[in-house]
């Protein structure tokens, strides 16, 4: 385990996160208070819907699951 401490730069306090356990390719992280006092930062993954050149290449249209099996109940709305 590593300790780092809490130094002052301009009006912020920054902890430097050591080369060991920093993920790669992660450069943003939602950081908030949790248990007793911890500090705790979580990677900010991307969306992949919000890609549009991956959406692209995806079928996502529904097929009908229940495809032959007649109305059984109350499904009919008129």
């Amino acid at each position: 385990m590593t300790s780092v401490k809490i130094r002052k730069v301009g009006n912020s306090s920054v902890l430097t996160v050591p080369q060991s356990i920093l993920p790669a390719n992660v450069t943003e992280f939602l950081v908030y208070a949790g248990e007793d006092g911890k500090i705790v930062y979580t990677p900010i993954k991307n969306n992949p819907f919000n890609d549009a050149e991956l959406m692209a290449t995806l079928d996502l249209k529904q097929t009908e699951e229940f495809e032959g099996v007649g109305e059984v109940g109350l499904e009919r709305n008129e």
